[in-house]
């Protein structure tokens, strides 16, 4: 049984590994600034009801230094996201990321490398549709007080329409 875990645990980091950016705009989202959401390579696309393609299976929204402060991600209930906060410019740097409705979208991972890359795993609802709002934080280390909201991500997750 802890082998099967271990394969796994190793198929799924590969599959994160796997997850590219590209040039191209962000799938629901508005499609401004350096910020991209992008399925990955056993994802898929499909038109919500409304007209907007939502992401399914993985995807992953990176953010770069100087890009949008907000940007929006239409994903399928299920559905895995890998958000990747480079290094900031300032002196600031990424401390935390929170969601707004944990039911809905739950930060499930957290981590900051070395060179000050962030990385969260966020993971959303398994049936249910809703919106949530995830706030990345980020402070200057030698200063003190809270760390303020440097970048916001809106994830609404729509479910699949039902028929019958």
């Amino acid at each position: 049984m802890r082998c099967r875990a271990g394969v796994w645990t190793v198929v799924g980091a590969a599959a994160l590994v796997a997850c590219g950016t590209s040039g191209g705009g962000t799938p629901g989202g508005s499609g401004t600034g350096s910020g991209s959401a992008v399925p990955s390579a056993g994802a898929s696309a499909r038109p919500s009801p409304s007209g907007r393609t939502c992401a399914a299976g993985q995807a992953e929204v990176t953010v770069a230094p100087g890009g949008a402060v907000k940007e929006r991600l239409c994903v399928r209930p299920g559905t895995v996201v890998s958000l990747v906060l480079e290094p900031r410019t300032d002196d600031r740097r990424w401390t935390a990321v929170h969601s707004s409705a944990p039911a809905t979208v739950l930060v499930s991972g957290w981590r900051v490398d070395a060179d000050g890359t962030a990385h969260a795993v966020l993971r959303c609802a398994g049936t249910r549709g809703g919106t949530a709002t995830i706030t990345a934080l980020a402070k200057a280390l030698d200063v003190a007080g809270a760390a303020r909201g440097a970048f916001t991500l809106e994830v609404t997750v729509v479910p699949y329409p039902q028929e019958g």
